[in-house]
């Protein structure tokens, strides 16, 4: 972040030491050094919330993006019969397997009807 080297360093703890003296220096190094690392604790804090709102967003844009397009079921389902129109789907199968059902049905009914 700032491009302080090791003699930058130097001349500030000298000028602090001559400032403030050397039985108050302690205390307040301690005191700076408490509220710099509360203000990194804060700026990751914000950075960790922003990047998790980011995060969110995106997924929501991707779920919006999928409930859009076709589902994966029906293109493939498409797909089969562009191919090969006399495959059978599971869905005609079922269909298939209803109709003899209800044929038959129908017979019986129409059977007992006549008696």
């Amino acid at each position: 972040m700032f491009d302080i080297g090791f003699w930058e360093l130097t001349i500030i703890g000298v000028v602090a030491l001559l400032v403030i003296g050397p039985e108050r220096l302690p205390k307040v190094a301690r005191t700076a050094g408490m509220w710099l690392g509360r203000g990194r604790r804060f700026v990751a804090s914000v950075k960790s919330d922003i990047d998790r709102e980011l995060a969110a967003e995106e997924l929501k844009r991707t779920l919006a993006k999928q409930a859009q397009s076709e589902s994966l079921y029906d293109i493939i389902e498409e797909t089969k019969q562009s191919i090969d129109p006399d495959v059978e789907t599971p869905v005609k199968k079922e269909q298939h397997a209803i109709e003899p059902a209800a044929d038959k049905q129908a017979a019986d009914k129409q059977h007992d009807a006549n008696g």
